[in-house]
């Protein structure tokens, strides 16, 4: 009994990480790391901030989660985990779409280029795992997990400011949805590791090169 509780527990805490740490929710989470460190970003008018945070909710959290019903209605996808790699097309050329959206919204905004190579980055990263999803399933949560611990590198380098407890808390959060997605047997390990690495290394190279 001990055993079937341990893993029961395991299993809700996967699923509680999965939700708190869902792809969608990744950029909201960078947006708000970059506004709260100790950086020149902190100091930004707070009506630029929420702007831009609205843009972001609104694009690419609220508009995709509102589709998730008519995608089940119109049997697109069987269910709200989207875990079928088959199932994931759809959804995943509509973010994308949306996060083309929110660049071009971005593009226009008179805000700092960091910040807009920061949503270019994540329609970028978006592109590449709708790309990679028609041959290969890959680990969204793992890509986004990479993506979140490559803007606190990126940040501190460009900001010449060590953020070691940002790092070291988005390290922590990253192997738990790794160990989650793998806990909850949505993904092997290849593909939690090709997820976070193409996180990782895709934000990093995107933004160090725009």
């Amino acid at each position: 009994m001990s055993t079937d509780t341990n893993g029961d527990f395991s299993a809700y805490a996967a699923r509680i990480l999965s939700i708190l740490f869902h792809p969608l929710l990744m950029p909201v989470y960078g947006l708000v790391i970059i506004f709260s460190a100790p950086t020149l970003f902190g100091y930004m008018p707070y009506d630029i901030k929420r702007l831009l945070l609205l843009v972001v909710l609104i694009n690419n959290v609220f508009l995709p989660l509102s589709l998730l019903p008519f995608f089940m209605h119109r049997n697109i996808i069987s269910s709200w985990t989207i875990s079928k790699r088959e199932e994931r097309k759809m959804p995943l050329i509509i973010a994308t779409v949306l996060y083309a959206a929110s660049s071009y919204i971005v593009f226009r905004l008179p805000i700092p280029y960091f910040l807009k190579s920061f949503i270019y980055s994540a329609f970028f990263l978006s592109l590449i795992a709708t790309v990679v999803n028609f041959w290969w399933k890959i680990s969204l949560h793992s890509l986004a997990a990479g993506a979140l611990v490559a803007v606190i590198l990126i940040l501190s380098y460009r900001m010449y400011t060590p953020l070691i407890w940002y790092l070291t808390a988005a390290i922590i959060i990253s192997g738990g949805v790794l160990s989650s997605r793998l806990r909850l047997d949505y993904h092997n390990p290849p593909q939690v590791w090709f997820g976070f690495l193409t996180g990782l290394l895709g934000l990093s190279l995107f933004m160090t090169l725009i």
